[in-house]
């Protein structure tokens, strides 16, 4: 399931309650532990058990996920089945629990607009914060994650709202995050205060900076979530979407960047810069543990330093997409994501999801490397 934000162009929305400039410094220290939100989803419940996640990195599970009805009620299958979905979304709160981490629920996705939109109205959103509420009380979560995909302007004051009674109905204790989408900086190079509106109502605000290129109209070829080094062909990078959402904004103890346990896969160009490639796939079938095991060997890795981020060239073909170049991310990638989130002071990251990073065939104790690089990093 692709988790894509996308903003609409046309945000441009006068903010209600204006932005707070209040100095937002980035201190040597801090009191506050990074968050690491990691992702787990139904769908996925095979490619790792839950006793598996290693809560002394993982502060947050994101569990994946129920999704809004029109008319205010959630479906609650949790991409399994009415029965055995709540049965592990039970399982895995517990598990974090007894790990000392916040369980989160996930809420909506991809494809659940039109249920985003009639369950948040006038008429319908009392009785969706009940479901809410209840499910959050039922499976034992600490709070939500509003994945609300695309967010359009029309949309901002339904989303406050419903923020604001939820925290209302569930008290000061609960957990607000959201995902938001990377930027483009062709073109959201001008900051919307909207996006400061909406953090305030938020213990975290997530950019998801991953899937942050593809075969569009202008690009070349370019890394899944590069640090750095964005250009106009290849206008992407953790850095000036964290750029764009502070200069709209957001603080920084509540923005936090997203790292991809999984990669993309392209045909027709062997690294980055490229004209003329094809985007071929990514999310699930270029997991890291399928690159690991069907794609990756040493001679083919690059590491590209303008972008801080590692990829695999070859002009022969590699393992079972075909592919010629495949960005992902790795140790190193992950260590120059957590001393930029550090330098900068971010909250903390997301991960999308851990299931993709898990290597069952390794021995015990080397079986989530990804996993053990951001509890180093963070």
């Amino acid at each position: 399931m692709s988790r894509r934000f996308v903003a609409a162009a046309a945000l441009a929305l006068a903010c209600a309650a204006g932005t707070s400039h209040a100095a937002d410094t980035v201190f040597a220290t801090s009191f506050e532990r990074s968050w690491v939100g990691g992702y787990v989803v139904g769908y996925q419940r095979n490619l790792m058990p839950i006793d598996q996640v290693d809560f002394a990195a993982v502060t947050h599970l994101m569990v994946g996920r129920v999704t809004p009805n029109a008319n205010g009620t959630i479906n609650t299958h949790f991409d399994i089945d009415n029965v055995n979905g709540p049965i592990w979304a039970t399982q895995a709160a517990d598990a974090a629990h007894a790990g000392n981490a916040k369980a989160i629920l996930m809420v909506g996705g991809a494809g659940e607009y039109n249920g985003w939109v009639g369950a948040t109205s006038a008429q319908n959103r009392a009785a969706f914060v009940q479901n809410l509420v209840a499910a959050a009380v039922e499976y034992g979560f600490d709070g939500f994650d509003i994945d609300w995909e695309p967010l359009l302007a029309s949309d901002v004051p339904n989303l406050v709202a419903l923020l604001q009674d939820l925290r209302a109905a569930a008290g000061p204790g609960l957990i607000l995050t959201m995902p938001v989408g990377w930027i483009n900086a062709n073109f959201d190079d001008v900051p919307e205060p909207l996006f400061g509106q909406i953090a305030s109502h938020l213990d975290q605000f997530n950019v998801m900076t991953y899937d942050m290129a593809g075969a569009w109209d202008g690009w070349q070829s370019w890394h899944a979530s590069a640090l750095t080094g964005a250009g106009g062909n290849t206008p992407s990078s953790v850095e000036t979407s964290v750029d764009f959402y502070r200069r709209s904004g957001v603080r920084r103890s509540k923005l936090g960047i997203g790292i991809p346990f999984y990669g993309n896969c392209w045909r027709g160009v062997t690294q980055p810069r490229q004209f003329g490639g094809t985007f071929v796939t990514s999310d699930n079938v270029m997991s890291y543990r399928n690159i690991v095991e069907g794609y990756y060997s040493p001679g083919l890795r690059t590491w590209d330093a303008d972008a801080q981020a590692p990829y695999l060239g070859s002009a022969a073909p590699i393992g079972a997409q075909q592919c010629n170049f495949i960005s992902y991310d790795d140790a190193q990638s992950i260590a120059a994501k957590g001393a930029f989130a550090r330098a900068n002071g971010l909250g903390g990251t997301i991960v999308w999801t851990l299931s993709q990073g898990y290597l069952p065939s390794l021995p015990a104790g080397q079986r989530d490397p990804l996993v053990q690089a951001i509890k180093t990093a963070f």
